[in-house]
């Protein structure tokens, strides 16, 4: 398949999903849009994948291109395309929808429990997402969820933490593609958001634990392959 994603920062691109894409043989091409780059017509991607970044989606007077992603997000949607939304991500697929995106009560970045949904046993991704795992998380905002969706977790500093839609419109405000180097990546990048409040960790909290990347990674290969399933 054609393998398009969006990125909004250097620092925050496909990381695992990438190797995971490449060997089952997809196609992959993307847009920075930091950098000017322009987005193909909807009509030569079979999948889109949007990635998180630090700035909100209401922040289009700062990035103007935020505008023009968020119609070609929804024209990708109604096209009938798989499309995969990772935090800002999730944010962006949410708002395009009519959902509400708004401050959480509560800045959570680092390794919480993620606890899925019952929805979730009715949807495709009843497999690949465990009852409970500890999820990456860097975020400040979240989202209301858009009609037509089915919840997939919640943690307890954050109600709604992904969606699925019509089992291929899926939005995770947490992070399962997360590696210790794009970890390490954002910890230099955005170490202004580690405020020591109550959900958010230290550096060496969020890197000390190799084995939780590895853990995350095998469920971002689950989610992935069962969208493949769904489509291919």
């Amino acid at each position: 398949m054609r393998v398009h994603h969006l990125q909004h920062v250097a620092f925050e691109g496909l990381s695992s999903i990438e190797l995971i894409l490449k060997e089952k043989g997809h196609h992959l091409t993307a847009t920075h849009l930091y950098n000017g780059q322009t987005l193909p017509f909807v009509s030569d991607i079979d999948w889109l994948i949007i990635m998180g970044g630090p700035m909100s989606i209401y922040d289009e007077t700062t990035y103007p291109w935020l505008s023009v992603e968020k119609t070609f997000i929804k024209e990708a949607i109604d096209a009938g395309k798989i499309v995969l939304g990772i935090c800002l991500g999730a944010q962006l697929i949410a708002d395009v929808l009519g959902a509400k995106v708004h401050k959480n009560k509560h800045r959570e970045i680092g390794w919480f429990d993620t606890n899925r949904s019952s929805e979730t046993d009715q949807t495709i991704l009843s497999a690949a997402i465990p009852p409970q795992f500890k999820a990456f998380h860097w975020h400040g905002d979240t989202f209301d969820m858009p009609a037509d969706a089915q919840a997939l977790a919640s943690s307890e500093a954050c109600k709604n933490q992904g969606f699925i839609i019509h089992n291929r419109v899926v939005g995770f405000q947490f992070h399962l593609e997360t590696t210790l180097h794009s970890a390490s990546a954002l910890i230099e990048h955005c170490r202004d958001e580690l405020d020591d409040s109550h959900y958010v960790q230290i550096e060496s909290d969020m890197l000390s634990n190799k084995q939780r990347f590895t853990d995350i990674n095998q469920i971002m290969h689950a989610v992935l392959e069962a969208l493949e399933k769904q489509f291919s």
